[in-house]
């Protein structure tokens, strides 16, 4: 506190010490440019003066009793008087002048170093947030290589560098304290360290955004792969050779029977587009899906169908209820699975 104190009251006595010394030159500057010029009309003066040698008497009369005091002058001190007067009054108005002016001026001053101390400070801040927005940038491209590593993609395209060199942080007290040129470099260097951050991360949206693209892909795929079972019931026949419940000889079975109560519901065990409803004398009344990438899936010996062709089917949505149609020795769904047209067994994709 004290401290504070004495430098306040070391400022404002430089201030007022800078202000008398500007005051006191500019009116040296001016009586002697009024002397030179009483020095070229001196001549004018002379014989102003000398137009006169009245007497002029001025009587002071006190109130109470005493004595009648008496000043006597000539014309010409008088009017001698008169142009000192004039004289001293213009340099008294000139220096007080002056003084506002300086006054103003050193005003106008202290503003503006309190105002180049503020923009120091906020150099300073912004400085510091670059260099937070700098550590941001790392930890993203970090958190980056995370997310492409654990979805197996690549880390970093090529040519693209592994990793941004980047400028910033605070200023330095020496450099914040050396002048306007060091001001100026860390400006210069602050904007360059702000457009290079503009392209790092417009290159990171872009980055993220090949992210996102392939997630998205790699979550439609899994939304169209077959990963549920469409009713809930026991498998009665299995996927491969088996021997057939109609003629008793071997045959191969390319799907899976799942029995279930008739009339319960089946649903889609994936994303789709149904690509066929149709009832034949073998599989009665039938389903197929198409899940892209080449999988398909039926449905077979349905009592009916809850979707017609062409229809978008999620996940879990109803496609049609278990029956006995066709070539059936009982309620069950036939559910088989097709990759390429090549029937597989549908247990690898079963939970």
């Amino acid at each position: 506190m004290t401290k504070n104190i004495l430098s306040r009251l070391n400022y404002y006595s430089r201030f007022l010490f800078s202000l008398m010394q500007i005051a006191a030159i500019r009116g040296y500057d001016l009586l002697i440019s009024l002397l030179s010029r009483l020095t070229e009309h001196g001549r004018t003066i002379a014989k102003f003066l000398r137009t006169s040698r009245d007497h002029y008497t001025v009587l002071i009369v006190p109130q109470k009793k005493s004595m009648v005091r008496k000043i006597s002058a000539s014309s010409n001190v008088l009017r001698l008087m008169a142009v000192v007067g004039v004289i001293a009054a213009i340099c008294f108005l000139y220096i007080f002048y002056e003084f506002l002016t300086a006054k103003k001026e050193i005003y106008e001053l202290y503003e503006l170093r309190k105002l180049s101390v503020a923009q120091q400070e906020q150099i300073h801040n912004m400085a510091s947030k670059i260099g937070y927005f700098e550590q941001k940038l790392e930890s993203l491209k970090e958190y980056e290589k995370k997310i492409r590593s654990m979805a197996d993609m690549d880390g970093v395209k090529k040519g693209e560098r592994e990793s941004y060199r980047g400028v910033g942080g605070p200023i330095p007290d020496q450099e914040r304290s050396t002048g306007s040129g060091s001001e100026t470099a860390a400006i210069g260097q602050m904007n360059k360290s702000l457009d290079q951050l503009i392209y790092e991360a417009s290159q990171q949206e872009k980055n993220f955004q090949e992210i996102i693209a392939f997630l998205e892909k790699r979550r439609s795929i899994l939304a169209r792969t077959p990963s549920i079972w469409p009713v809930e019931g026991w498998v009665t026949s299995g996927f491969g050779v088996r021997k057939s419940p109609f003629s008793f000889r071997k045959e191969f079975h390319s799907a899976i029977d799942i029995a279930a109560r008739s009339g319960k519901e089946v649903v889609a065990p994936a994303d789709g587009i149904v690509s066929e409803v149709e009832r034949r004398s073998d599989m009665g009344n039938m389903v197929t899906l198409d899940h892209g990438n080449g999988i398909t899936t039926s449905y077979a010996h349905l009592l009916k169908s809850q979707v017609h062709k062409g229809k978008n089917v999620r996940r879990g949505e109803v496609i049609g209820f278990i029956g006995s149609t066709g070539r059936s020795t009982g309620p069950h769904l036939h559910y088989s699975v097709h990759l390429n047209g090549v029937p597989v067994n549908p247990r690898k994709y079963l939970p």
